[in-house]
């Protein structure tokens, strides 16, 4: 037993160090003072957003960027709310420059809604790069000088770039943050020792030559998520050496944390449920072990509250798993100015074991929700 819990969190400590060393490796890309080069089409799929879209349309008309050099398209999936006529009448406010956008109605034609929304709307767009995000976002002021200077000088046809929650207030919300940083400090971590194996759809870039190229979604049109993951591992599968992270501050999006648990693990279900048909054995190797090391920690807190197991291996155990952690957050919570929330890193640590357990059995099990409506497993 002492031999199977050294193992485990030997091979995790090596990983998470792994991820250390390599979010080093990358370096942070500063703006310089570059003439715009490049015509961006900005796609935004969006259901029922009333709430959150005024945010995002302020954002998009504060864009640093001229405004004849990207487009726009918004993808309307079902809304049954306002959200049309808000995008309609604020994007359409008399400015001296007219922002050049449009609103398309999705088609759906799979399991993936999103997936459809983003293929209906790349067939209609007018650039060569392709640019993400998400409808409950806020993008920074240089977002888009942001992509144009790192496609100058590096020459990339793939892009990953940062996503973080903002304004997070009490546990449930600095939970998620904590875990959103984990995952970042893992993707750019995962770059820096040549195994990309995460993004995030709501800031991605990529040429439309090459979503053509890769043949777009197929091959995982019928599950739920993924149009980020499966997109990445096709690329690096094309050429990796086309396939960048772009770690510039200027360029990092924001989101909101879900305000219910319930939610929130519907969230996580969701994502957790791709996991399976991963083609990056490197990614699966990655779930496999930090799933390992939950479940271990959840099994020796049984055994020694049950009295089988004396509580000092658990101590031991814990002490290590949360130092290794806390230098790859710490260094994502230093890029993303958000270090006064690793007060709340303790106790995330002590609950996070039994919500990544819990999340992976339902994800196994289990169907989900998600913006009103069940998918099957």
């Amino acid at each position: 037993m002492i031999i199977i819990c050294i193992g485990i969190t030997l091979i995790y400590v090596i990983l998470i160090m792994g991820f250390s060393l390599g979010f080093d490796r990358i370096k942070t890309f500063e703006l310089g003072q570059m003439k715009p080069l490049t015509r961006f089409s900005v796609i935004i799929p969006f259901r029922n957003e009333e709430k959150m879209l005024p945010a995002l349309l302020a954002s998009i008309a504060a864009l640093n960027y001229p405004k004849d050099y990207f487009e726009i398209i918004f993808v309307d999936d079902d809304s049954e709310d306002l959200s049309v006529h808000l995008i309609n009448s604020i994007l359409t406010i008399p400015e001296s420059t007219p922002m050049d956008f449009r609103v398309i109605k999705n088609i759906i034609i799979s399991n993936s809604p999103k997936k459809d929304a983003i293929n209906l709307a790349i067939s209609k767009a007018k650039y060569d790069w392709i640019v993400t995000t998400d409808a409950d976002c806020v993008l920074p002021k240089y977002w888009l000088e942001s992509f144009d200077e790192f496609i100058q000088e590096q020459q990339p046809d793939f892009i990953v770039a940062p996503i973080t929650y903002a304004n997070c207030k009490g546990f449930l919300h600095n939970f998620q943050l904590l875990d959103v940083l984990s995952l970042q400090g893992a993707t750019i971590g995962g770059f820096g020792i040549k195994k990309p194996f995460l993004c995030n759809g709501a800031n991605l870039a990529y040429k439309k030559e090459l979503f053509k190229i890769l043949n777009g979604f197929q091959g995982n049109s019928e599950i739920a998520s993924g149009d980020d993951v499966f997109l990445l591992e096709k690329a690096t599968a094309q050429n990796a050496s086309k396939v960048h992270y772009l770690k510039c501050q200027e360029a990092i999006v924001y989101t909101s944390a879900l305000n219910s648990w319930a939610d929130l693990i519907q969230q996580r279900v969701r994502w957790a449920a791709k996991s399976t048909v991963y083609k990056n054995y490197f990614g699966r190797l990655v779930g496999l072990i930090v799933l390992s090391q939950n479940a271990l920690l959840v099994g020796l807190i049984v055994l020694s509250l049950t009295g089988v197991l004396k509580p000092q291996p658990l101590l031991y155990i814990f002490i290590i798993k949360f130092g290794i952690d806390l230098s790859l957050i710490s260094k994502a919570t230093h890029f993303f100015n958000q270090r006064i929330h690793l007060k709340h890193l303790l106790l995330s640590s002590l609950c996070y074991p039994f919500f990544g357990v819990y999340v992976t059995l339902l994800s196994v099990f289990k169907d989900f929700r998600w913006k009103e409506r069940s998918y099957k497993k």
